[in-house]
């Protein structure tokens, strides 16, 4: 299983760390997406930058699309999503956009392709 992880806020004022591991997952810009596996390196990795990024499963058609536009799937560069965010400072399961949102990670990316 793949997850696709999108970075939706800025690390400025953010600590070390946190600058470190979004670096780690190849997180540069804010509406940059990066595919990586689903480890617990990877998922302890999630936890730590979660106030700055959301992630869950991306579909095989999904990365097809994404492999279609582009061959490196990590640090990948895209739009804001048409319509918008919902809140980039509160959680998914808050009315937000930040943190696991499972499956719903592919509408968000098809907004942003």
């Amino acid at each position: 299983m793949r997850l696709a992880v999108v970075r939706i806020r800025s690390a400025i004022g953010a600590r070390k760390e946190v600058v470190d591991t979004l670096m780690m997952l190849g997180l540069k810009r804010t509406n940059s997406l990066a595919v990586v596996d689903a480890t617990e390196s990877y998922r302890g990795m999630l936890q730590k930058v979660k106030d700055y990024v959301t992630w869950g499963e991306v579909s095989e058609e999904m990365l097809g699309d994404l492999k279609n536009r582009c061959s490196d799937l990590k640090g990948m560069g895209l739009s804001p999503p048409r319509g918008g965010f919902r809140s980039v400072k509160r959680s998914w399961g808050n009315r937000g956009d930040l943190g696991y949102r499972g499956e719903e990670i592919n509408e968000l990316i098809r907004r942003m392709l």
